[in-house]
């Protein structure tokens, strides 16, 4: 279920529009409809309020003047690239990551502000 502080992906005809954060959702005083407050993450940043059911804040389709419109959750995916570059690490001999460290430092120059300040 998408509430408060979920982040959204806002589709619009088919089509992902903009990203939005959910910041605040209170009841209309029809029953089960909502005041859907969201920010949308562009630039300039906005603030909209939209009048929603439960089931289009969760993603089912609706439409706004005549055109689809859509929220997807967005879930942040596992990152495991991360852990595969730890196992990576842990399997490297010493040697092979000290030549790894020279092969990206030994190019480098030290240059000294000191030294081109005096001339």
């Amino acid at each position: 279920m998408t509430t408060v502080n979920d982040i959204v992906l806002i589709y619009f005809e088919d089509i992902p529009l903009t990203f939005a954060k959910i910041e605040d959702i209170n009841p209309d005083i029809k029953k089960g409809w909502h005041h859907v407050k969201l920010l949308l993450l562009n630039i300039p940043l906005q603030v909209v309020t939209w009048i929603l059911r439960d089931a289009y804040i969760d993603g089912d389709e609706f439409t706004m003047g005549g055109k689809k419109m859509r929220l997807e959750k967005v879930v942040c995916p596992e990152d495991n690239s991360l852990e595969e570059d730890d196992e990576e690490k842990d399997d490297a001999p010493p040697a092979k990551i000290e030549q790894k460290i020279n092969e990206n430092t030994q190019n480098n120059k030290v240059i000294s502000l000191l030294d081109r300040k005096k001339r």
